[in-house]
């Protein structure tokens, strides 16, 4: 059972962090980089909790339970 949500996060993880890499490619996100400098907000959460949860997926995946 440990695996298979491990599999599920690791998933959902990769999942989030493609959105992200969609959204930080998005016209209206260029034009606001362009603009302010700054990089998108939406984007960068995405990029943070899909790394967060494709390494919490990584480690049900590889960790030796009892």
């Amino acid at each position: 059972m440990q695996k298979a949500v491990g599999v599920i996060c690791l998933v959902v993880g990769v999942l989030l962090i493609v959105k992200g890499h969609d959204v930080a490619r998005s016209l209206a996100s260029q034009f606001k980089q362009v603009f302010v400098g700054a990089p998108v907000d939406q984007a960068m959460k995405l990029y943070l909790v899909g790394t967060a949860l494709g390494l919490f997926g990584l480690l049900l995946i590889f960790w030796k339970g009892k």
